[in-house]
């Protein structure tokens, strides 16, 4: 597929009448994300622009730089199914769903970012670095004390808000904050988006259709990629990968609190040992100090027989 090729968002879905009842996968199955992306040049146009507020006439042209091909069997489990997109000829854009909560992403995302943006030929001019924005999807709060549905992060100046530079910023869509939408997320769509990926059953899906037509061709491209086995088989190796993570993470999780206790209950032996230490110490000094008093009235008696 030409990802250059300019294409008009449709007026009308199409949706395939006969899906009804779960969906199997969605796109917070990062394989089944990239693949709708990937195969789907309008749906991706559109959010784009939704989460980048521009116009359809603002995006002259989009290229996916890291596809894959769609249904190969993936050796390494761990693959990055992020999709990095050239924009308008260049503007790098990297988008990545992440539904595990793998206390990382600060510093993860911002590896991307500097990937990127750090991506110059050997001998050319720094000011030739490209704008460079990683949107994340996370199916987590990042921030719990501060949650937000649609948040963007720049580097600025600490004490008058001036921005450092415009080519370089991290945005994140929280799926589980829906609720937490501005009047702005919503006038763009952004909601919506993050309601379609998270769909659990078609009916839903052809709710969200009906708000927005462009949705409707999004939910066709997940319905058509379904049919196929391989990709099924992908989704579902992605699906198991990442079951089997949230499994390891619970159990690092039980094993360092185990071990915490461990050190706590070590720590309080210690200090019951210490206490009993002193204790000692201070009836030893006792004793001394009686035997002392013993010495000294013996001196006495001596004396007074003397």
């Amino acid at each position: 597929m030409n990802h250059n090729t300019k294409h008009a968002f449709p007026a009308a879905s199409s949706f395939i009448r006969k899906a009804s009842g779960p969906i199997r996968y969605n796109m917070t199955n990062d394989y089944m994300f990239k693949a709708v992306l990937q195969s789907n040049t309008p749906v991706l146009r559109a959010l784009l622009c939704s989460l980048l507020h521009l116009e359809e006439k603002d995006l002259s042209s989009i290229e996916i730089t890291n596809p894959i091909i769609l249904g190969k069997t993936v050796q390494e489990k761990e693959i990055v199914l992020d999709i990095r997109i050239l924009m308008n000829d260049g503007i790098i854009i990297d988008l990545e769903m992440q539904v595990n909560d793998e206390k990382n992403w600060q510093s993860r995302s911002l590896y991307y970012l500097c990937s990127n943006y750090a991506a110059l030929e050997k001998g050319q001019d720094y000011t030739l670095a490209r704008t460079t924005i990683q949107i994340g999807f996370l199916d987590f709060d990042l921030f719990p004390e501060q949650p937000e549905f649609y948040a963007t992060y720049m580097l600025r100046n600490l004490s008058n808000g001036n921005i450092y530079t415009d080519k370089f910023r991290l945005s994140v869509v929280n799926l589980k904050r829906i609720d937490l939408a501005t009047e702005e997320d919503r006038a763009y769509g952004i909601d919506l988006w993050a309601r379609m990926f998270k769909a659990k059953t078609w009916e839903e899906m052809k709710m969200l259709a009906q708000q927005r037509p462009i949705i409707g061709e999004a939910a066709e491209e997940i319905y058509r990629l379904s049919q196929d086995r391989l990709i099924r088989e992908r989704c579902e190796d992605r699906r198991r990968y990442l079951m089997d993570e949230q499994v390891r993470q619970r159990n690092r999780k039980k094993m360092d609190e185990e071990m915490a206790e461990k050190q706590k209950a070590i720590e309080r032996m210690s200090e019951e040992m210490l206490e009993k230490q002193k204790s000692i110490a201070r009836m030893s000094e006792e004793e001394q100090e009686k035997q002392k008093s013993i010495a000294r009235m013996s001196e006495e008696e001596q004396e007074k027989q003397k």
